[in-house]
């Protein structure tokens, strides 16, 4: 059984698509190319290397994956919510966690720029989307073989 599919704005799968081309580059370059990443990444310590590239790559392998999500979640934001969610809880935990790494000395204040095209940004169009799932979910429908 196919599940229903729910009245979206254009502009919810045109930014969940984005999101998911977005995060699919980043998380490839971040997986072929670790090492420059981490250094444009601002994260690099000025007199040490990237100790563990392996773990560099993981957190690209996530973030692709992340991408992925959201191109399956484009297809119809209602009814992939949680897709959603899930992505957004990323998008706000992630630069608190970043934002408390540079507070207490373990980040370098210059990786708080990447936080803005990396999460910032999708703030306002992912909480609009759940916003929306939540109206639409909130609204009652006749049952199934109702007139």
């Amino acid at each position: 059984m196919t599940p229903p599919t729910f009245y979206s704005p254009a502009w919810m799968t045109a930014a969940l698509l984005t999101a998911g081309v977005y995060n699919l580059a980043w998380g490839t370059w971040t997986v072929l190319f670790p090492t420059l990443s981490f250094a444009y990444s601002g994260m690099q310590q000025p007199d040490k290397p990237l100790l563990y590239p392996q773990l560099w790559q993981g957190i690209g392998m996530i973030v692709g994956v992340y991408g992925i999500a959201y191109i399956l979640a484009a297809r119809d934001p209602v009814a992939h919510w949680e897709i959603v969610f899930v992505g957004f809880l990323g998008k706000v935990f992630g630069p608190i966690g970043l934002a408390f790494g540079v507070l207490t000395g373990e980040s370098r204040p210059e990786a708080l720029a990447t936080i803005v095209p990396n999460d910032l940004i999708w703030w306002v169009p992912f909480a609009l989307i759940l916003r929306h799932a939540y109206r639409v979910h909130r609204t009652p429908r006749p049952a199934v073989g109702d007139p």
